[in-house]
């Protein structure tokens, strides 16, 4: 028996049994607290909005604003894990939005079956180019990554405008504002339910495996009760949600919307991110040259080719965002994404990445989207003036520094 499970059996304070089973479960305490943070903060707003926080209606809303920042956020782990930051990614999801929807509008045929694909591949393409051209002058010409890609806010926001001399271009062909989450942008209710159960699966059987693994390398696995809480609790939160998105139905109909596609093509994301980080020898990389970059390098790792990759993705994350902003806007403006590089870096740190480099986490940045996410979303439920709701963002952001700053010293 381990260590845990016998301090769960002997008599002891309340407190004291509490850290021990946290302790045997592994969770994370920051993510925990996190998690409280936003139970809290969903609670108040509720309130402070007479009820219309938690509606199916506004719930849906948030799901599909969340998915922008949660998105670029998952890029800008990478990013602060090797102890640089991008500002530019607002400005880059901005003139990749612009490109897609002139392309799409003022250059391709509109309505032919093969528009709006080439469209999404030429502005992944070009988000990829940009990241490599930005991560080029941080590695290989050892320019701060603060200066180029301030350089690089500047200069795609001009771009941005200059691409159609700032003129909106709509609208956008209809099956790629599928990809928005619109009217018709989600996948209905039986689908959604399929889709809960798949992941209800997939949970259940990565426990099992993740249990037999630790047995079969010679690991004490968690307490049989815990895996069980655990997975149960994770069940209800995935009913949960599709009965969530079920409960919002298309106007002045029954028929219920289901999960939104920005939501899958979120959930597909964190996936192939969690997996680079987890997983691949360049995710390890990564961490390294967060932790220690002179050890790194001189263990063999490319440090400079690692960091041109890391803006390669963040800019290919950055065109994921412009096609589900232009597809839900149906229409491409030279203003989309403007001081989206706020939120996304407050994102990652608020959901533990820490500033200092080494340490982050994709599940952390996505909760810490759903927070920023929720703030904005509930100060304009409020009627909170745009300008109040920059200063509360700003306010946010260092908090989360100083919340990071303390949480260290502490561990």
């Amino acid at each position: 028996m381990n260590d845990e499970a016998q301090a769960l059996r002997k008599p002891g304070s309340a407190g004291s049994r509490l850290k021990a089973l946290i302790r045997s479960s592994e969770i994370d305490t920051r993510m925990l607290t996190m998690v409280m943070v936003l139970i809290v903060l969903w609670l108040g707003l509720h309130m402070i909005t007479d009820g219309l926080f938690l509606t199916a209606r506004n719930l849906y809303n948030l799901a599909v604003q969340s998915s922008v920042v949660s998105i670029m956020a998952t890029g800008m782990v990478l990013v602060i894990v090797a102890r640089h930051i991008d500002l530019s990614v607002g400005s880059v999801m901005g003139f990749t939005g612009m490109v897609i929807a002139w392309l799409q509008v003022d250059i391709f045929t509109l309505g032919a079956a093969w528009n709006w694909p080439l469209t999404i591949l030429l502005g992944l393409a070009l988000g990829g180019v940009i990241g490599a051209w930005q991560g080029y002058w941080i590695a290989y010409r050892s320019i701060p990554a603060f200066v180029v890609t301030l350089g690089g806010l500047l200069m795609f926001r001009g771009f941005a405008f200059l691409v159609t001399d700032g003129r909106t271009v709509a609208p956008m062909d209809p099956t790629y504002q599928l990809l928005g989450g619109g009217i018709d942008g989600s996948i209905g209710a039986m689908w959604s339910w399929v889709f809960g159960i798949v992941a209800i699966t997939i949970v259940a059987l990565l426990t099992w495996q993740n249990r037999n693994s630790r047995s079969k390398h010679g690991f004490t696995p968690k307490p049989i009760v815990m895996e069980l809480a655990l997975l149960l609790l994770w069940a209800a939160l995935i009913i949960g949600f599709v009965m969530v998105m079920n409960a919002y139905t298309k106007p002045r109909t029954d028929i219920p919307r289901g999960i939104p596609v920005p939501v899958l093509i979120l959930i597909g994301v964190v996936i192939v991110m969690s997996l680079i980080t987890k997983v691949t020898s360049f995710g390890r990389y990564v961490f390294a040259m967060g932790g220690n970059p002179r050890a790194a390098e001189l263990s063999g790792i490319n440090v400079k080719k690692t960091t041109m990759m890391i803006f390669m993705i963040m800019g290919v994350l950055c065109g994921i965002a412009a096609v589900i902003t232009t597809a839900r806007l149906n229409a491409g403006a030279n203003s989309m994404g403007m001081l989206a590089e706020l939120s996304v870096i407050a994102a990652a740190v608020i959901g533990g990445t820490s500033l200092a480099g080494g340490v982050g986490s994709i599940a952390g940045a996505i909760l810490g989207a759903v927070i920023m996410q929720s703030l904005e979303n509930g100060m304009v439920l409020i009627g909170v003036s745009s300008a109040m709701r920059q200063v509360v963002i700003g306010l946010v952001l260092i908090l989360a520094v100083w919340f990071d700053t303390i949480y260290k010293k502490t561990r």
